[in-house]
């Protein structure tokens, strides 16, 4: 089966915080890209609410339990205590936990799993309790011993992070080694028993070939590259393009 597609409205709702205005609806587009195919949402809110804001997620889960049964929550986030709180609350189907300091402009590294194995252990047993599935943000260059770590802590999968990948979109050369990376990175995974997740600066040029390096790819996360997409193709528009790209 392809990769399931689920999109990212972070750069959605960074722009509608431009303005002091209920548009471009977060949740509206949620539900033009659940109705054109997508199979679910992702949010990743941080402290100073500078995209999505804590507002829009019980929005969204209304929107999928009401309207897309079938579809699923995803949402990212550094596991502060606030932001556990905020995921106990909204139930989605799946958190993914990233390392980076909430401060950050975005994701832009994956876990150190042989030293937060501990104390990721205790996070995922936490929010397993709500019926999530737990992905952890991974470098697309992990150890066999950085794997190993992480399937300690009891997560169901990673997410590859692949910005060094979406970098290379014009150099062929390094795009193939960066895919290279990635590639052997998945394998580990999945011999360790871990799904395989993918995200960060995906297009509709560089998602075929991940999706034939990586033929057990569970799932792909994509905001930015998806919503610059939307802006020439419409939002209906680009989530067919994207799970065209996918394989679907």
């Amino acid at each position: 089966m392809p990769a399931k597609l689920s999109v990212n409205l972070n750069a959605i709702a960074l722009l509608r915080n431009r303005r002091d205005l209920p548009w471009p609806s977060v949740t509206g587009l949620g539900r033009i890209a659940l109705a054109a195919g997508a199979h679910g949402l992702t949010v990743h809110p941080r402290p100073d609410q500078r995209h999505t804001r804590n507002s829009d997620l019980p929005e969204l889960r209304a929107l999928i339990d009401d309207e897309f049964p079938a579809a699923e929550f995803n949402i990212e986030g550094y596991p502060t205590g606030d932001f556990l709180a905020l995921v106990e609350a909204a139930e989605p189907e799946q958190v993914t936990l990233v390392p980076d300091d909430p401060e950050q402009p975005t994701s832009d590294h994956g876990w150190d799993f042989v030293a937060n194995r501990d104390r990721l252990k205790a996070i995922v047993t936490r929010l397993k309790k709500t019926g999530a599935r737990i992905s952890l943000f991974c470098d697309p260059d992990a150890s066999e011993e950085q794997i190993a770590a992480a399937q300690a802590t009891g997560a169901d999968r990673i997410e590859l992070y692949t910005g060094p990948y979406g970098g290379c979109h014009d150099d062929a050369e390094k795009a193939a080694m960066e895919l290279e990376r990635l590639g052997k990175t998945a394998e580990l995974a999945r011999a360790a028993g871990l799904d395989v997740n993918a995200g960060h600066d995906l297009t509709v040029a560089n998602l075929p070939p991940l999706a034939r390096r990586i033929p057990h790819l569970a799932e792909v996360s994509i905001g930015h590259g998806l919503t610059a997409d939307a802006l020439e193709h419409g939002m209906a528009g680009t989530v067919r393009r994207f799970l065209t790209a996918s394989g679907w």
